[in-house]
């Protein structure tokens, strides 16, 4: 039975907006995947370029640094693991597409993050946006990127973008807010203009908060890896998706395990610098 309403033609209007947009930002888009595709690129073979025991030592040392000496022993027997497996090649490639897409989600969020705290206006636009964001089933924005970028690492990286900046776009909001209001009195009524407050009160302040949100970021990327395998993204996740395809379990929880332990090491960090931060702003 047909409704009281004709149907709205929603996929056609899709349909026709991405292909308007395919065809007026033709150099745009090429230009993006290529930038993309070098960093990436850039990456892998900075990274490979180091040796595997020197890699997993100064990744040691960095988790000591930051974290704790049990989270410095388990990177280390992680990162040997993850090489005795042979996944040490597939697991720079994972390493690269996230760096990748947390970099441009931090430097994309932070900015619209700091923006919206500032500016109700601003703040009543953003939110419904990223509410459509993180509700929006990851696998369909593969669909444009696969459209607008082809198949490949580009397509990959700017799914995991769209679907990993949400969390540091509202805790950059939330950090900034949370700031005490008598604090903000405090420098109004010591003539402070607008950028000092925000720079050396209101962003120190908020820092861990803003670094919760980052590594909430680093999760979904992580958590986009083997989705964004079936668009021909390499790593980790095309091991995983290639288990599956081929019913091979033990291939496959192989890779999985990889990935959990990659995921762990940078949550540690990442959690680790964010308390640090707050310790030394107490």
């Amino acid at each position: 039975m047909e409704g009281l309403l004709p149907k709205l033609p929603i996929s056609v209007w899709v349909d026709r907006f991405v292909e308007w947009l395919t065809i007026t930002f033709e150099a745009a888009f090429d230009g993006i995947s290529e930038g993309l595709e070098r960093i990436v690129e850039g990456l892998v073979t900075g990274l490979g370029f180091i040796p595997f025991y020197i890699f997993i030592i100064l990744l040691g040392l960095l988790a000591w640094k930051v974290a704790s000496k049990g989270i410095a022993l388990f990177s280390v027997i992680g990162l040997f693991f993850i090489e005795n497996l042979g996944y040490w090649d597939p697991m720079l490639e994972t390493l690269a597409l996230v760096l990748s897409a947390v970099f441009i989600s931090v430097v994309l969020g932070v900015p619209v993050g700091i923006w919206a705290s500032q500016n109700r206006k601003v703040k009543r636009v953003v939110i419904p946006i990223l509410d459509f964001m993180q509700t929006m089933p990851a696998f369909v924005y593969l669909i444009p990127a696969i459209f607008f970028f082809s198949i490949g690492v580009v397509p990959g990286v700017v799914a995991s973008v769209i679907f990993s900046m949400p969390p540091t776009i509202r805790m950059t909001i939330l950090g900034i807010q949370q700031v005490p209001a008598d604090i903000i009195e405090a420098t109004e009524a010591f003539g402070s203009t607008m950028s000092q407050r925000l720079l050396k009160v209101q962003l120190p302040l908020a820092t861990p908060t803003i670094m919760a949100g980052i590594n909430q970021s680093i999760m979904l990327a992580l958590s986009m890896v083997v989705i964004a395998s079936m668009v021909g993204a390499p790593g980790l996740g095309a091991d995983v998706y290639r288990a599956v395809t081929q019913i091979q379990i033990g291939k496959g929880f192989e890779a999985g395990l990889a990935i959990v332990v990659i995921a762990i090491i940078l949550d540690r960090i990442t959690q680790n610098i964010g308390i640090k931060k707050q310790g030394g702003n107490m």
